[in-house]
């Protein structure tokens, strides 16, 4: 089947897991107009979506993306009707249900920055990162810049974004950048097992976490505490009461007797 009759994004709903998979493996997921616009589209859906509780982002065949369609950048191919970037950002990283992304193979330039839009990341033994903005002539507009250095530290992050060299996954998860390398064949089923111990959780006070995380992100270690200070003692008058620790930690220590088991 061609590209034209697959869809460019594939939406895929169980049981509050949503995943998403970018659907231009012969040309390794690259970003074309099309692709942005169709992924801006679904996270803007997914944002109201109420059976929507975490989202799992990967690509088909051997790439994540590779980013942006070069073809289109040179002009060797019209990119009629493209959203702006920010647009683009501002679909996914507006989305305030948690994005795990399950990186299958290259992650290479505006796919890096793709996959730096993510809560966190899961990546195959294939994985591979590089920013290649320096090679290509073009400043990162998504934010990796900024993100990077946050999550490995400056120096690590000149070294990849100053040289434009590929980053293996074991080395990714060794400097922070991943949380685990697992085999190809076990990445989606990790991701939705993550997804579904994230769907276990009280809604609201994950969210709650998620948020204050976030904002916290942006801002000093200082202000960030008090971020989480205001937010714990507001949700405590709302939501916190005996009854529910009580129905609760029968759960959470059934659930701790068996991981134990497992380890």
């Amino acid at each position: 089947m061609s590209e034209t009759q697959e869809p460019l994004v594939r939406v895929e709903r169980d049981q509050g897991i949503t995943t998403v998979t970018l659907n231009r493996p012969q040309a390794l997921n690259a970003l074309s107009a099309a692709l942005r616009n169709e992924i801006a589209r679904v996270f803007t859906e997914l944002r109201t979506d109420p059976t929507t509780e975490v989202v799992i982002l990967t690509g088909a065949g051997r790439a994540f993306t590779v980013g942006l369609d070069l073809k289109e950048l040179g002009g060797e191919q019209s990119a009629v009707g493209a959203i702006s970037s920010q647009d683009l950002a501002a679909a996914v990283t507006g989305l305030h249900q948690p994005i795990i992304g399950a990186i299958n193979g290259y992650a290479i330039t505006g796919g890096f920055e793709l996959a730096l839009m993510c809560d966190f990341l899961i990546a195959s033994t294939d994985a591979k990162f590089a920013d290649t903005h320096a090679r290509v002539g073009v400043v990162p507009g998504w934010g990796l810049s900024q993100r990077l250095p946050r999550l490995i530290g400056a120096n690590r992050a000149k070294e990849l974004s100053l040289t434009g060299n590929y980053l293996d996954a074991e080395t990714a998860c060794a400097w922070g950048l991943v949380n685990r390398v697992v085999a190809p064949d076990a990445l989606l089923p990790t991701c939705r097992k993550l997804a579904a111990d994230i769907v276990s959780t009280d809604p609201v006070t994950r969210g709650e976490i998620k948020r204050i995380i976030d904002a916290g992100w942006h801002t000093t270690l200082g202000e960030g505490l008090d971020i989480e200070l205001d937010a714990s003692r507001r949700h405590s008058e709302r939501e916190v009461r005996p009854e529910k620790v009580a129905a609760r930690r029968a759960g959470i220590q059934s659930r701790g007797r068996e991981q134990s088991r497992e380890t």
